[in-house]
């Protein structure tokens, strides 16, 4: 069993700057991808940005240059630095990451997905 708890949302002008936290929980024995996705309303859920186990990374061409992933290995934690903000920008965000559990002495490992529950961002003019 595994928990994704975010933090940071908020209510903030345009121009303004927000930083999201998901800290990672629970049974598993590493994480390989962390990321951020969003779902505006009426709108599909959208990838955000993504950091791998390695530290690359990923944005969305519409986050570029405005929003930073980063991620520290020994909290099991992905942060979300969103500067520039604009009214388009408001969504939930939700946290996502691929856990990894090795289950035989082979090291075979079962890995899944796991969601946590989103946190609202809105921007306003």
């Amino acid at each position: 069993q595994v928990e994704l708890a975010e933090s940071g949302g908020g209510l903030v002008r345009s121009g303004g700057s927000l930083r999201l936290s998901c800290t990672a929980s629970g049974r598993f024995d590493s994480i390989d991808n962390m990321g951020w996705y969003r779902q505006a309303p009426g709108k599909e859920r959208e990838l955000v940005a993504v950091i791998t186990s390695g530290g690359s990374t990923n944005y969305a061409d519409n986050v570029k240059g405005r929003f930073t992933i980063s991620r520290d290995y020994a909290k099991n934690t992905v942060y979300l630095q969103m500067n520039s903000l604009k009214p388009d920008d408001t969504a939930v965000y939700f946290c996502n990451a691929k856990f990894r559990r090795i289950i035989n002495v082979e090291g075979a490992a079962r890995t899944w997905d796991y969601w946590g529950k989103g946190t609202l961002v809105t921007v306003s003019q």
